[in-house]
C-alpha cells in the first residue's frame, strides 16, 4: 500500500476527536503548518497536543488553539501566544510544562518502546515533588495540580522518574522524504520532529521535495520510512519568523 496521500486534508481526514499528536517543530522552525491547516478545515477539537511549544496566536498550533479545538497541551515554552496565556489562567487549557530536554527524551523513549527513564532534571522542584498548576478554576485557584513522581539514588545523586510519550497521531515536518517514508530535516527543524515522528503510532509527513526509493543516500537519511506512515508532498511553505529583528 503506498504512503502518499495528494493532499494534507486527505492524511489527517481520519484523526477524530479526542486524539492525542506529537507535533513537530521548534517556535515557527520546521512546524508542519499545511497538516495543521488540513487538521482546522476537518474541525476536530478535544486534542491532547504533546510539542515544544503551541506556535503562535495566527499561525502553527495557535490555528487549533485560537479556534478552541486543543483540550490539553504538554510543552517546554509558551512562547509568544497570548491566547495561550489566555486560556490557561482562564482555566480552559490544561497545560504541563515540562524540561525541554525531558520531553524530548520522553518522545523519543516512547518510539524506542521504553516505557520510562530516570533523569536528574527537575529533581527537588515541582517538576518531581508535584503542585504545578495543570489547570485553573475561573477565579484563577488551581483546580488540577501535578502529582509528585517517583525518585531513585544512582551512585548517591537523585533521579526522577519520567514516563514516554506514545501518541495516537504525529505530525512533522521534513525537507526531503521518499514515497517510502524516509526523512530528511533540514537544520533546526531536525530538533523535533524525528523524537516526534517516532511517538506516533500514526506518523504523518509534510515534505517540501518528494523522491523515489533509491534517491537518498541511505547514510543521509535521519529518519528511516519505519516510523512514517503517510507522506504528503506539500512543497516549500510560507516559513514565517517569530520574532523580526532589522537593524535601524
Amino acid at each position: 500500500m503506498s504512503k502518499v496521500f495528494a493532499t494534507a486534508a486527505e492524511a489527517v481526514a481520519d484523526i477524530a476527536d479526542g486524539s492525542s499528536l506529537a507535533v513537530g517543530g521548534f517556535g515557527l522552525c520546521g512546524i508542519p503548518s499545511e497538516l495543521i491547516c488540513g487538521l482546522a478545515e476537518l474541525g476536530v477539537s478535544g486534542l491532547e497536543v504533546f510539542s515544544n511549544n503551541c506556535g503562535v496566536d495566527d499561525w502553527g498550533l495557535g490555528i487549533l488553539l485560537s479556534a478552541g479545538r486543543i483540550r490539553r497541551v504538554t510543552a517546554s515554552y509558551v512562547g509568544e501566544n497570548k491566547e495561550f496565556a489566555r486560556q490557561y489562567l482562564s482555566g480552559e487549557l490544561e497545560v504541563e510544562l515540562t524540561p525541554q530536554g525531558t520531553l524530548a527524551e520522553r518522545l523519543r523513549a516512547g518510539g524506542a518502546g521504553i516505557p520510562a527513564f530516570y533523569t536528574p532534571a527537575g529533581v527537588g522542584t515541582p517538576v518531581s515533588d508535584g503542585g504545578l498548576p495543570w489547570r485553573y478554576h475561573a477565579d484563577g485557584s488551581v483546580a488540577i495540580a501535578s502529582p509528585s513522581k517517583e525518585t531513585r539514588e544512582f551512585g548517591g545523586k537523585t533521579f526522577v522518574l519520567e514516563e514516554s510519550i506514545v501518541t495516537d497521531y504525529a505530525l512533522v515536518h521534513a525537507e526531503i522524504g521518499d514515497t517510502e517514508g524516509n526523512l530528511v530535516f533540514n537544520k533546526t527543524a531536525m530538533n523535533f520532529n524525528p523524537l516526534a515522528a517516532m511517538a506516533g503510532r500514526v506518523t504523518i509527513a509534510q515534505v517540501e521535495k518528494l523522491v523515489e526509493p533509491g534517491e537518498l543516500d541511505p547514510a543521509q537519511v535521519h529518519l528511516p520510512g519505519v516510523f512514517v506512515q503517510r507522506v504528503v508532498h506539500t512543497g516549500v511553505g510560507d516559513k514565517r519568523i517569530e520574532k523580526r529583528t532589522v537593524s535601524a
